[in-house]
């Protein structure tokens, strides 16, 4: 019998340390993200590292946080991931996922 109760939803921050600017981490960041069916953002920062939010079904936003820990765009070097503000969402506040500037 189906419910009304909605799927639930989880949000992450993330930020990744390493070589991760200069090779593309942003670009293949929101090609996983969007194969996946992930909304939010990703940007480079002043310190050298990429942040972002994830914003999304469970599932997908774990195979995420497995990619941005372990495999991340093909010329990066990710020495430490790490996620903050981990919770469940009613809502996706992002209509997709953007790269910022």
């Amino acid at each position: 019998m189906a419910t009304n109760k909605a799927v639930t939803l989880a949000t992450a921050d993330f930020e990744v340390f390493g070589k991760v600017q200069g090779v593309y981490f942003r670009k293949h960041t929101q090609k996983k993200a969007q194969e996946l069916g992930l909304k939010g953002w990703v940007m480079n920062t002043a310190q050298g590292t990429v942040v972002g939010q994830l914003q999304g079904p469970p599932k997908p936003l774990q195979d995420m946080k497995v990619w941005l820990q372990m495999v991340g765009s093909p010329k990066s070097k990710i020495e430490k991931t790490t996620f903050r503000n981990e919770s469940a969402i009613n809502n996706c506040a992002f209509r997709s996922f953007e790269i910022r500037h």
